[in-house]
């Protein structure tokens, strides 16, 4: 047993006293003493492994302090738990972590550790504590976590082996060993009281995490050095050649002659599968948030024009002619066009084929909250607003077209009459009555709507769009954004439905609301052009806080146990296990938007990390790490195949190096084509961050 904790502190005899450095440390006893100044902030009791305390070294970077804690052990010892919490000596009024723990045993496993920091905050600072994310993952048997406990005022990191009881939940299991040698805990602390903190408390860690790992990553070139215009040249060889037949879809709408890649397709429609095609689900075209196949068609129409390829001009054009097909019902319209499948029997194999669009109808998305009466038949206002802003980016950059400001200047009509007393707009309208859903009645997808309103009031000068454009993102800033309220329809209605019991409440134990970030999208989005349109600084402070807390979940390392390139990518929600979801491309632009308006460098970067990491999943030469993953999980997959492209990595919370984690299934609208628009997109916005890219100069 030792007899004596270790100090190194700086040289220092028992207090952490750099200049510069945020917090100090004491030690008395097995209690390590967190201060700011006099004032006490926190206190942790300093864990033992076997009775043996740990060698304690601090170490400073900038404002923060690092706390490195090593025990030496001369024989492995069998210890389900090693956790360090902080008693607050304070009173928080805000806390925020990046995966709810709701119960007791419950943790933030080191899986979703992207951007990983705990944070409690009062009027007077900002409190937070970020994992040694260089020691983090190292050790396989000795897996790191966090949590936190609002109600007892605690936040901690450990070590425990982890499962995932329900999707997506850790919980902490019995059975870890620790090896003999060294083992490491080591965490980052830092006590920031500035009044730009106290507003904005993610600011100054998102900028430490960038600063501390993600730089060095992006400056190698990570997540992928490769030109995305080769990730490009694989989407579209692929769509509309080599998985053709599965992809592509042309057919005759009510006489109008119309066109899109379907939904879904799985590993079942390559040309290499050995078995017979098996249809995932029923055959479908979306203009929805996640599944916009008006938004890919504007990449394809962006790459044709840029490459002098007609035939993908024409198969954009196709796709604007089905957006425009959609049926205006008393200025609201249907987003998603469907068919049907059937059973049939082939070799003794029965398998679903669809039935063909002859016989389609149109409805809208389902991912709705049916257990409140809503379906797919219900008109989505969200969806209809992002569609509507889409037709008209479409008439102004794309191709002018004489149809489309009526066409949204109808529906515009019909959503200034759906904004309620507070300056809401609802999510989804009965489809008989167009009577508002009570359900996320007031939310943040009432910032899509704004950000239409306020580009149809700048392209057509009618100003009552821009007053009920601002009246609507006022609600969401005095409701929503302090709150962090960020409920939508993904939050509860996709994958991940833990928590509907939760809805517009928060868990007691975390202190937090499930949250989603497409509602951080669009709501620093709609700030930002409502700061470009009025002036108005407190929407630009507003977006920038906003952009900052979606930065939280934006993946800023290269963990040992992510098996494919990291840096850029997204996570989803505080419930779920998503590494680089395809969402990375469709927030992209925004970053860099906002870095360019700020001065920020770290905005921009991160904003083309995140442009990059949407094609790091992709099945290709470029690839060759990801490549070999999709062989061992697909041996079938070969040259044809090139293109297929997963929406996301590590979905249910588990990875492994033999592929566990890998998926079967593209989503054009929202995998290899969301991608290739981005990109399209943002080197047409932006083409002096891609000197590389541009045509030689005649």
């Amino acid at each position: 047993m030792s007899r004596l904790l270790v100090l190194l502190l700086f040289g220092l005899s028992g207090v952490c006293a750099a200049q510069e450095a945020s917090v100090q440390f004491r030690v008395e006893g097995k209690v390590l003493l967190c201060h700011a100044g006099n004032r006490e902030l926190a206190r942790a009791d300093i864990p033992s492994v076997n009775d043996r305390v740990p060698v304690v070294r601090f170490d400073q970077w900038g404002k923060w302090v690092r706390v490195h804690l090593r025990w030496e052990l001369e024989e492995a010892v069998e210890q389900n738990d090693l956790f360090m919490p902080f008693h607050l000596q304070f009173d928080p009024n805000f806390w925020w972590a990046p995966h709810l723990t709701p119960e007791e045993g419950l943790v933030i496993a080191q899986h979703v550790f992207r951007s990983p920091a705990v944070i409690a905050a009062s009027e007077e600072g900002v409190l937070a504590l970020v994992p040694d994310l260089d020691l983090c993952g190292k050790d396989t048997a000795a897996p790191w976590y966090m949590d936190f406990n609002a109600p007892e005022e605690y936040f901690g990191l450990g070590m425990s082996r982890t499962e995932v009881p329900e999707h997506v939940l850790f919980k902490k299991v019995p059975g870890m060993t620790l090896g003999t040698g060294s083992v490491d805990l080591s965490f980052y602390l830092a006590w920031l009281d500035g009044k730009e903190d106290i507003f904005n408390p993610w600011q100054s860690v998102a900028a430490f995490l960038w600063d501390r790992w993600g730089k060095a990553l992006y400056d190698q070139g990570q997540p992928t050095a490769v030109s995305p215009e080769r990730y490009v040249e694989h989407t579209y060889g692929w769509a509309f050649d080599r998985w053709a037949h599965a992809v592509w879809q042309e057919f005759d709408l009510h006489g109008t002659r119309v066109g899109s890649p379907v939904f879904i397709v799985t590993v079942t429609d390559s040309p290499n599968y050995p078995g017979h095609a098996d249809q995932r689900e029923f055959p479908s075209i979306w203009n929805q948030a996640w599944f916009s196949s008006l938004r890919a068609a504007s990449g394809v129409f962006r790459y044709g024009r840029r490459t002098g390829n007609e035939d993908l001009m024409r198969r954009a054009r196709l796709t604007e002619e089905f957006t425009l097909a959609a049926p205006l019902d008393k200025g609201v319209f249907p987003t998603v066009y469907r068919s049907d499948v059937e059973r049939v029997t082939i070799d003794g194999v029965t398998v679903h084929r669809p039935k063909g669009w002859d016989v389609g109808y149109w409805v809208n998305s389902n991912r709705v909250p049916w257990e409140h009466g809503i379906t797919d038949r219900w008109y989505n206002v969200l969806d209809m607003s992002w569609t509507a802003l889409l037709l008209l980016r479409w008439h102004e950059e794309i191709e002018p077209d004489e149809r489309i400001l009526p066409y949204v200047s109808t529906y515009a009509e019909r959503l200034l009459q759906l904004q309620d007393e507070d300056g809401f707009f609802p999510s989804w309208l009965d489809p008989e009555t167009q009577k508002p859903s009570a359900v996320l009645a007031q939310s943040p997808q009432t910032s899509m709507s704004v950000t239409f309103l306020l580009k149809l009031a700048q392209m057509t000068g009618e100003k009552k769009y821009e007053t009920a454009a601002l009246r609507a993102l006022d609600a969401v800033i005095r409701e929503i954004i302090p709150a962090g309220q960020w409920e939508d329809y993904e939050t509860y209605w996709s994958c991940c439905r833990l928590g509907q019991d939760h809805l517009g409440r928060r868990f007691e134990r975390n202190a937090m609301f499930k949250q989603n970030t497409l509602s951080m999208f669009w709501t620093s989005e709609a700030l930002l052009e409502a700061w470009c349109i009025s002036g108005r600084e407190e929407y630009l402070s507003w977006g920038r806080r906003t952009l900052d807390e979606l930065s939280m979940v934006q993946q800023v390392w290269q963990p040992p146990f992510i098996y494919v390139p990291a840096l850029g990518g997204w996570g989803v929600m505080n419930m779920d296990g998503e590494w680089n979801d395809s969402r990375q491309t469709l927030f992209a632009e925004l970053f860099i938007e906002y870095g360019k308006v700020l001065g920020e460098q770290r905005y921009i970067e991160r904003g083309i990390a995140a442009m990059k990491s949407g094609f790091v999943m992709m099945y290709c030469p470029e690839n060759p790490a990801v490549k070999k993953l999709w062989e061992k999980v697909w041996t079938f997959f070969g040259t044809e195949d090139y293109g297929f492209m997963m929406e996301n990595y590590g979905h249910g919370g588990v990875t492994t190096p033999d592929g566990e984690g890998m998926g079967n299934f593209t989503i054009y609208t929202w995998g290899n084509g969301a991608a290739s628009e981005a990109w399209s997109r943002i080197l047409d916005h932006h083409p002096e961050l891609f000197p590389a890219c541009q045509p030689e100069a005649e």
